[in-house]
């Protein structure tokens, strides 16, 4: 069997009042389209992407997420064009789907992100399936009809049916799997005569149960609930957020107050992790075992090794944090940084394409940028990498067990040997050898009695001389 996954994206998402595509709206930092995808198992043929709205935005994400290596299986696109309902979608990915050779067409909703990956296999075992949900209150659902032996009778759309109709729990989930002869032959015969003129997917499920049987499989509503609104966005997170939080509990990860912790669905969690109130995780991270990530911190693409200590309200963003690190408070570790084990990042730190080696350490108001640390260097408080000239940038290389006094700026580009000391309030501009004493400072001038002479000056207004 050649199965092939349609992804409906080419909705416009009126009621989320926003230029970006709805599909592309994240759930914990990841837009719902890639969670659907993400679930996709790794054998099939291929996946359709439907898009029309936002077409360049959500095409562009999929090539980020190609080259990121995100997607489980080949992924093409085919533009709806006018949308004409969710009928004229599956009409408009007919010749890619015969060029792809499916046999079986497995069709989910790119604004649905939680369906987990064991139902989507589920249905991609399956010959002819539908995923139905039960509501106490289906609202502006479409009902779903069976036969008394549970297979599939008919779908009608909320606005369509009789009071009768209205009153069944059981509601359409929006995902198939159909085989695609049949489906194909009943979507050449699609109409629109119906409230709203369109062409409904629903009428040609229906138009293949009638050649075969179509089985019911009812889930969870969480996995089947839309995203069509900013309330409706809100819920899923709080709900993959959920799902997220008991999985790494079960996992042996602490979270101090899990209602305000929001974990990302590509994060990686070990043992005796301990994530503080307000802790924010997105995107690739990796934390290891017993680290601490401190309250308000923000973590993206980054891995972080054991036993470190990232105190409060910190960023991290595309880094590297050994093993034993001390990061914080007020930290900001920028793209391409790469701490090695037992490094100290202290208060207001901020370091950007900074390596830095075991146990250097910056304790204090410091900008470390384009540069190389020396194992058991000590960068002072106030100390500046002077990186960018206005046209490029340039690196700084300081050697090991290097002392660079506070309010020190290192212009580069730099080589500062091992061993060498640099004066505090310094500036500077050439190779430093190694252990060689650097310092570049005004002469200090005392004046005895000045400070009384000065005062004079300034109450009767005549200055400085």
């Amino acid at each position: 069997m050649s199965t092939v996954a349609v992804i409906l994206a080419a909705g416009l998402g009126t009621r989320m009042k926003s230029r970006l595509p709805k599909v592309l709206h994240p759930i914990l930092g990841d837009p719902s389209l890639l969670w659907v995808l993400r679930a996709l198992p790794g054998d099939l043929k291929g996946a359709i992407v439907v898009v029309h709205h936002g077409k360049e935005q959500v095409e562009a994400a999929l090539a980020t997420w190609q080259k990121a290596g995100l997607l489980p299986c080949p992924i093409t696109t085919v533009d709806q064009g006018v949308p004409l309902g969710t009928g004229h979608a599956l009409q408009a990915c007919i010749p890619e789907l015969d060029r792809l050779g499916a046999t079986q067409v497995v069709i989910l909703c790119g604004d649905v992100p939680l369906t987990t990956g064991g139902t989507v296999l589920q249905l991609c075992a399956a010959e002819a399936l539908l995923l139905a949900m039960d509501l106490p209150t289906p609202g502006a659902y479409g009902r779903v009809l069976q036969h008394p032996d549970g297979r599939l009778a008919g779908l009608v759309e909320a606005k369509d049916a009789t009071p009768e109709q209205l009153a069944v729990q059981r509601v359409n989930g929006g995902a198939y799997s159909l085989p695609w002869s049949a489906l194909r032959q009943a979507l050449l015969g699609l109409t629109n005569d119906n409230a709203q003129r369109e062409y409904y997917l629903t009428d040609a499920v229906v138009a293949v149960a009638r050649a075969i049987p179509v089985a019911v499989e009812v889930c969870d509503p969480e996995e089947l609930a839309g995203m069509n609104s900013r309330h409706d966005q809100a819920a899923l997170q709080a709900a993959a957020q959920l799902r997220i939080e008991r999985h790494w509990m079960a996992e042996g990860v602490t979270f101090l107050h899990p209602g305000s912790t929001l974990v990302g669905p590509r994060v990686q969690l070990s043992q005796d992790v301990l994530l503080e109130p307000g802790v924010r995780l997105e995107g690739a991270v990796a934390v290891g075992e017993g680290t601490l990530i401190g309250q308000g911190t923000v973590m993206v693409d980054s891995t972080v090794g054991s036993g470190v200590e990232v105190r409060p309200y910190c960023v991290i963003e595309k880094s590297l944090v050994g093993e034993g690190c001390k990061v914080g408070p007020f930290a900001r570790l920028r793209e391409g940084t790469t701490l090695g084990e037992d490094v100290r990042i202290g208060n207001f730190v901020e370091t950007k394409k900074a390596r830095f080696h075991r146990g250097a350490k910056a304790s204090h108001l410091a900008y470390i940028g384009d540069a190389d640390v020396g194992e058991g260097t000590n960068i002072g408080a106030g100390v500046i990498t002077c990186n960018y000239d206005g046209v490029n940038k340039h690196r700084t290389v300081i050697g090991r067990n290097v002392f660079v006094g506070s309010d020190t700026q290192l212009v580069a580009p730099l080589v500062i040997g091992d061993g060498a000391l640099i004066g505090a309030g310094s500036t500077i501009t050439k190779d430093v050898p190694a252990d060689a004493l650097a310092l570049s400072r005004t002469p200090q001038v005392s004046r005895e009695g000045g400070a009384s002479k000065l005062r004079v000056r300034q109450k009767k207004g005549t200055g400085v001389s």
